[in-house]
C-alpha cells in the first residue's frame, strides 16, 4: 500500500537506494538507470531522472549528474525486458561505465470494485547489472511477443481496462508458457534443473497453474510467489519475486524468471547464483523482513481507496 505521500517515484528511489547499499558499490559507478513502470506518476516526466538526482548516480557537475537512462513502457514487463539491454550495455566497449541500474516499480491501479481491486499492491525492486562482483549470472534469455489487447488504458483514462477471462489462456498462459518452453529448449535444461521458478503473478492462481502445467513442482514456485502476501506489483511483480528468491538462494542454484506484460509479451531468464550471494547478504534487508515489519498496520477498504487515489 502506498501512503498518502508515496507513489511510483517513491518506490523506485527507495528500491534503488537499497540496491546500492546491498551491492556496496559507489553510486558514481552507475552510468545508466532504466525504470519500467506500468503506472507512472506523471504522463510526461521521467522517473529515472528523479532516481539519478536523488541517488546521485554518476559523477556530479553543475547541479546534475553524468548518467543517463530512460523510462520504458510494456505493462507489467516494462522492467524485466531491460535486463538483457543492461547486460548488453555493460558489455559494450564504448559505454564508458561498469554498471546499469534496472528498476521495476508501481502503484498498481484498479477501478473501485473491479476484479483487480482485491489483488493490486504497491512497491518495486531494483537490480544493478554489471560484470564484476555479481551475485548471479545471466545465462539465457528468450522473449515472446504478440499483439494481444488483453489489458490496456487509453490516454486520459484513470484506470486500466481488461478482457476478463480473455486475460488468461490467450494472453498470460500462452505467452508465459511459450517463453518457458523456448528457454528450456535453447538452454537444454529441464524443470528439475531449477531450484526456484519466478513467474509474473497477477494473482495466486495463474503462476501456479502455468508452471505446474510445464512440469514444475509447487515447491520450486512458492518462494517467489509473493503476490499472496503483498499483491500484484505490476511491473515490480516478477522482479520482486526474484528478489525474494535471491534472499535465500544458495551458490550454484539455478533460477528461472518469467515475466509477463499485457499487450502482450513474456521474457524468460535463467540465472545462476554465485558464491558472492552469501557474502552480500550481510548488507541487505530481506523482503521477508519488510513484509513482516513491526510497523505494519492493517487498514479498512475505504482508507485503502483514499491512499490509492492520493497517488
Amino acid at each position: 500500500m502506498p501512503f498518502m505521500d508515496e507513489d511510483t517515484v517513491t518506490f523506485a528511489v527507495e528500491a534503488g537506494k537499497r540496491a546500492l547499499i546491498h551491492s556496496a558499490l559507489s553510486n558514481r559507478l552507475i552510468k545508466k538507470c532504466f525504470v519500467g513502470p506500468e503506472s507512472p506518476a506523471y504522463a510526461v516526466k521521467p522517473i529515472m531522472a528523479t532516481v539519478i538526482q536523488a541517488l546521485e548516480l554518476g559523477r556530479g557537475h553543475d547541479g546534475g549528474f553524468y548518467a543517463g537512462g530512460v523510462d520504458t513502457q510494456f505493462a507489467c514487463k516494462a522492467a524485466s525486458d531491460l535486463f538483457i539491454d543492461a547486460a548488453a550495455l555493460v558489455d559494450y566497449s564504448r559505454f564508458g561505465g561498469e554498471y546499469v541500474m534496472v528498476i521495476g516499480a508501481d502503484n498498481s491501479q484498479a477501478a473501485p470494485g473491479d476484479a483487480l481491486d482485491s489483488t493490486v499492491g504497491a512497491g518495486g525492486s531494483a537490480f544493478i547489472i554489471g560484470k564484476r562482483d555479481v551475485i548471479a549470472t545471466l545465462d539465457h534469455y528468450v522473449s515472446y511477443t504478440s499483439d494481444t489487447p488483453d489489458f490496456y488504458r487509453r490516454e486520459g483514462q484513470r484506470y486500466p481496462r481488461h478482457g476478463g477471462r480473455f486475460t488468461g489462456k490467450p494472453a498470460y498462459y500462452k505467452h508465459v508458457q511459450n517463453s518457458m518452453c523456448r528457454i528450456l529448449e535453447e538452454s537444454g535444461m529441464t524443470p528439475g534443473d531449477f531450484a526456484h521458478v519466478v513467474l509474473h503473478s497477477p494473482n495466486g492462481v495463474f503462476p501456479l497453474r502455468a508452471a505446474t502445467e510445464m512440469g514444475f513442482e509447487r515447491e520450486q514456485i512458492e518462494t517467489g510467489l509473493v503476490v499472496t502476501r503483498i499483491g500484484n506489483l505490476y511491473s515490480g511483480s516478477s522482479l520482486t519475486g526474484l528478489a525474494a528468491v535471491l534472499d535465500v538462494a544458495e551458490p550454484g542454484e539455478r533460477i528461472l524468471m518469467v515475466s509477463y506484460g499485457s499487450g502482450a509479451g513474456s521474457d524468460a531468464y535463467v540465472f545462476t547464483a554465485t558464491e558472492k550471494i552469501v557474502e552480500k547478504r550481510v548488507r541487505r534487508v530481506t523482503l521477508e523482513e519488510q513484509i513482516e515489519s513491526p510497523l505494519k498496520e492493517y487498514i479498512d477498504y475505504n482508507t485503502y481507496r483514499k491512499m490509492k487515489e492520493a497517488c
